[in-house]
């Protein structure tokens, strides 16, 4: 497997740092997909297993990692497949079988990202960004040591829905990578409704008493255009929840005394 046209990630970081220059900011990230949710949406039919397609995968995107990187951007690696595939594709499997497929995709990954500074990479996973029961979700507490496994500078995760919000707990009791940067969620991104700017700083507390204010970064649980087609939260009303995360970033920095 080979990238048919590597120069369509450098017309998109170009586009991106025009877009960028006008609005006199520098310091941003730019997605990718993991080779393991290309395999998630787009399974093999010619390779001989999964992970010889994972490689080859993974061997074809290092190139769109390391150009985002060497443009000077933060490289978030979007790793669905380490929680939505578990019910999106690897229904059949057992959580043991599941959680051991997972841990090898980020084997996998990590060699992709090889020779990039953790610094300047990071992680996101979800549990498919969707209204849905989400009942059957595997629990955060189950994957989160596989997640962490990963050579990547910050985890980005769901912190705000109905179903994964309780799972801040589970970093109570993790020994984390002393330099790794917690992105919880602390905004939904399948519902119209607004969330208060002291519920956003209480959020963000929980995560900034575990690790400390200068290792969390306020989030999204996932994006807000994700797919294509109509979306159920409208453009205003994003635009609005993500002022509420812009406001209560701001209260829960003033708390921490923490300097923008």
């Amino acid at each position: 497997m080979e990238l048919k046209d590597p120069s369509q990630v450098r017309r998109d970081i170009a586009t991106f740092t025009s877009a960028l220059e006008q609005t006199g900011q520098s310091e941003a990230f730019m997605s990718a997909a993991s080779p393991g949710v290309i395999e998630t949406f787009m399974p093999t039919t010619y390779y001989s297993s999964d992970r010889a397609y994972l490689e080859a995968l993974a061997s074809a995107m290092s190139d769109e990692y390391r150009a985002i990187v060497q443009a000077g951007y933060i490289l978030q690696v979007d790793c669905p497949d380490l929680a939505m595939s578990r019910t999106m594709r690897f229904s059949h499997l057992s959580d043991d079988e599941f959680k051991r497929l997972a841990r090898m995709h980020v084997e996998v990954l990590n060699r992709a990202l090889d020779g990039l500074p953790r610094a300047r990479t990071r992680l996101h996973l979800c549990w498919g960004n969707y209204e849905g029961p989400h009942n059957h979700d595997i629990p955060l507490q189950e994957i989160v040591d596989i997640a962490l496994e990963a050579n990547v500078g910050a985890l980005s995760f769901e912190a705000a829905n109905p179903r994964h919000e309780h799972e801040w707990t589970v970093f109570q009791s993790k020994t984390l990578p002393d330099d790794l940067v917690l992105i919880p969620g602390v905004i939904d991104t399948c519902t119209n409704y607004i969330e208060h700017p002291e519920l956003v700083a209480q959020r963000i507390g929980r995560f900034a008493d575990i690790v400390g204010p200068e290792r969390v970064i306020a989030g999204t649980d996932c994006g807000f255009g994700t797919s294509v087609g109509p979306r159920h939260v409208a453009p205003s009303i994003a635009w609005a929840k993500l002022q509420s995360l812009v406001e209560g970033a701001a209260l829960a920095s003033e708390r921490y005394q923490v300097v923008a």
